[in-house]
């Protein structure tokens, strides 16, 4: 049985420009897409996909299948624009806990 983020808790709406890749005019990204999804703004350490410790400043948790790669632009809720530092499954692994992404954002 699929578990996934209750709606009750995806208060927030965020939008979301997947990254495409860089042109020779810079960053490429899709179009933006809405996201209803629950928004954590705590600043804490992370690693990036390279390994590194950055510093994330919000953590925002959406429904499985949200196509949202590292470098993806963001736009929070007060209209403050961010991007992706990494995109995490986070499967409860056939337990009743709820599948979801976690995304951590600059």
């Amino acid at each position: 049985m699929l578990t996934v983020l209750p709606s009750v808790m995806l208060g927030h709406t965020v939008a979301v420009e997947p990254y495409l890749g860089n042109s020779a005019y810079g960053p490429r990204f899709g179009p933006a897409v809405l996201v209803r999804c629950f928004l954590d703004e705590q600043t804490r350490t992370v690693r990036n996909p390279a390994g590194q410790e950055v510093t994330s400043t919000s953590t925002f948790y959406a429904r499985p299948g949200l196509v949202c790669p590292a470098e993806s632009r963001v736009t929070l809720p007060d209209g403050r624009v961010t991007r992706v530092i990494a995109r995490l499954d986070r499967s409860g692994g056939g337990m009743p806990t709820p599948d979801h992404v976690e995304v951590q954002l600059l």
